[in-house]
């Protein structure tokens, strides 16, 4: 999984770069401070609302033991396994202040029964002290962990630390996962993730992802997910695709809200491949060293009053310094779109009353005409689109016909782009080129060799025919626009005109910006 993409008649490429290493962060402990020329902004008073301080001001739990409780002890190595091993289901556990540690054993773990809840004291903290793998594991349902910070532990590439199996019904809330390695937490159906801190882990602060999914009904709401990506996994396996303060892989039904996604090692929020029906709204996504949103291969989703500022300085700039024309995005469409006949609140995919200030550009909408079900350019590899579960299907002479022609692609298609505002200052971005675009395009269609894909079907598509529309919008500064491919940038006048007609409505100052 991951994105790849051709560009124009050229090699594939891929999005994550390796990136600038740092540390420090005001905030955030852990994590890593900008350069010197990208200071992070702290949120602006209209952005307070929806902004979740809770690393820096987490709320306590109870200083007592609650009433029908059993007391953890921290002094007992093992304490919290052993005791959750001999109670029954339901129970609720009290940690006390001190630090906790399970037995030295690196498959060592607490495995919860259905209904469990987990409440830690003002100061209660379960270290894996780099030796245990996992935190919480087991398939138990409904597990709550509340108040309690866990940090320390070194779950393997890809995999979780806080619900590791992925069990459904989990609740996380006022709870910090900070410092482990892999992901601090995993996710499964119905899981709720409320006013937490997910802070300098090792790989993602969140990795949503069940094996089998889809995953169903995921909340993550007021959180803050800072400084993630600490092991810098796309330097060490370039075009792996997996970083992201989130990831999310094959989530139907997701509400994403009020968290405050920043600085970041690559992108603040990822949704890869046959994601269905999100809600993105009321964040506040800034520094973060690559995109702050990246949805690719999925559908249907509404992103909406977000304020998205300070985004993908590290990854936009090493690719313009190395003279790369692809139109790196700080909200990033990748082969995906609306559906309507796939169930969800939503037919399209909906971008409106957001403001993205000050970002290496703005929005790309991309569509690799070389990825497709069964194509060996298909970066999911294995996996098809939801219209198409077999992937055997989209192979000659089938595909070329209707169909299978329109339904084995992920297209971005059905984008309506309105009512938002677009800042840039270059002399803030610290930038000369290629950090203040916008663009809708695709790749010259080349392989494989029975692709129906081929020449400039898909751009032609993406740009013209697709439904995808940018409107009444407000731009600030020197922006530019690319269109159908990488070769073609406009100005808004061009952009406005034949045949593109795009920003019907939108009002343009190319001054204000710098």
């Amino acid at each position: 999984m991951g994105i790849k993409r051709r560009h124009w008649a050229t090699a594939a490429v891929p999005l994550a770069l390796a990136l600038l290493t740092a540390t420090g962060c005001d905030s955030t402990p852990g994590a890593r401070a900008k350069p010197a020329a990208a200071p992070t902004a702290a949120p602006s008073t209209s952005a307070a609302r929806s902004v979740a301080r809770v690393c820096a001001e987490p709320a306590a739990g109870p200083a007592k033991a609650p009433a029908g409780s059993v007391t953890v002890d921290p002094a007992v190595v093992g304490d919290l396994a052993a005791k959750t091993r001999s109670h029954p289901p339901h129970t609720t556990f009290w940690l006390r202040p001190g630090r906790h540690r399970l037995d030295p054993d690196r498959y060592a773990q607490v495995v919860p029964k259905e209904g469990d809840r987990y409440l830690g004291a003002p100061g209660a903290v379960l270290d894996g002290r780099r030796k245990n793998q996992y935190a919480f594991g087991g398939t138990a349902r409904d597990v709550t962990i509340r108040y309690l910070t866990v940090q320390g532990f070194v779950a393997p590439q890809n995999e979780g630390v806080v619900n590791h199996d992925s069990a459904d019904g989990w609740v996380i809330e006022h709870a910090t996962v900070q410092n482990n390695s892999g992901a601090g937490l995993m996710a499964g159906a119905r899981q709720r993730v409320r006013a937490s801190c997910l802070r300098g882990n090792g790989q993602y602060g969140m990795n949503a992802y069940k094996a089998g999914g889809p995953l169903r009904g995921l909340v993550v709401e007021d959180n803050e997910i800072a400084g993630n990506n600490t092991g810098d996994w796309e330097r060490r396996r370039p075009g792996c695709g997996c970083t992201a303060g989130v990831k999310f892989w094959a989530v139907d039904g997701a509400d994403v809200r009020g968290n405050w996604v920043h600085d970041n090692r690559g992108a603040g929020l990822w949704a890869d491949t046959n994601n269905n029906d999100f809600r993105i709204e009321d964040n506040v996504l800034e520094a973060n060293d690559g995109a702050a949103l990246i949805y690719e291969t999925s559908y249907n989703a509404v992103i909406r009053k977000n304020t998205i500022r300070r985004n993908n300085w590290v990854e936009g700039r090493r690719a313009a310094d190395r003279g790369d024309t692809f139109p790196f995005a700080t909200v990033y469409l990748s082969e995906s779109g609306g559906e309507p006949r796939i169930r969800a609140r939503t037919g399209k995919i909906e971008i409106y009353g957001n403001v993205l200030e000050n970002n290496w550009s703005g929005i790309t909408l991309w569509e690799n005409a070389d990825r497709f079900c069964n194509s060996p350019a298909n970066t999911s590899s294995g996996d098809c689109t939801l219209l198409v579960r077999n992937t055997g299907r989209c192979a000659q002479p089938a595909i070329a016909t209707a169909p299978l022609y329109a339904d084995c692609r992920w297209k971005t298609q059905r984008v309506d782009i309105h009512g938002n505002r677009f800042v840039l200052d270059k002399s803030v971005v610290g930038c000369t080129v290629r950090c203040d675009r916008m663009a809708v395009l695709a790749n010259y269609g080349t392989y494989p060799d029975w692709s129906p894909y081929q020449g400039e079907r898909v751009a032609e598509a993406i740009t013209r025919r697709q439904h995808n529309r940018w409107h009444d919008n407000v731009y600030v500064g020197p922006w530019e626009f690319v269109a159908h491919d990488p070769s073609r940038t406009l100005d808004y006048a061009a952009w406005q005109g034949t045949p593109y007609r795009q920003d019907a409505g939108s009002s343009f100052d190319p001054r204000a910006g710098g």
